[in-house]
């Protein structure tokens, strides 16, 4: 049964899966699309700092990391807690544009200033949305811990980069 009832205001497990993935996915094409193609020879040939992880790591990360949020969005969508919900969906929906938005400003537009625009209030919206998640189920809050400390840490790269550059 996908169908909202009344006595339960929630979207059925599967129903909340489908939208919990849907803006991940779009999200991971999105910054495949600009990404890929800009790793040769655009991101090969900039300065990186030494702290720069080789780019096999970035892969198995990332997909790590979006199946955590589409883990957390699902438990919000399913939460019995609806007060904060509407909010935090908002929040998770702003952050995971974001997050697209900073693959199409670095790499797709070969900017590390451009990545520096996005990344800042990326880093804001998934705080507000870890802390909006911790709300309503904190087991979707801690799944966020990993996804900003690598972003913290990305936003670090981003102005090593862009000052070697």
């Amino acid at each position: 049964m996908t169908e909202v009832s009344a006595a339960d205001p929630r979207p059925s497990p599967l129903l909340a899966l489908v939208v919990a993935v849907v803006p991940v996915v779009a999200a991971a094409a999105i910054g495949n699309a600009a990404t890929l193609p800009a790793i040769a020879p655009w991101y090969a040939g900039l300065a990186k700092p030494a702290i720069n992880p080789p780019n096999w790591i970035f892969g198995p990360v990332w997909t790590t990391l979006y199946l955590m949020m589409t883990l957390a969005f699902w438990r919000v969508l399913r939460a019995e807690v609806a007060e904060g919900r509407r909010a935090a969906v908002g929040w998770f929906l702003v952050q995971i544009v974001l997050n697209a938005a900073w693959s199409v400003a670095f790499f797709g537009g070969h900017s590390p200033l451009g990545g520096l625009a996005v990344i800042f209030p990326l880093v804001g919206a998934i705080v507000v949305t870890m802390r909006l998640f911790f709300a309503i189920d904190r087991l979707a809050g801690l799944l966020f811990v990993p996804y900003v400390a690598w972003v913290g840490f990305a936003t670090v790269l981003n102005i090593l980069i862009w000052r070697l550059n």
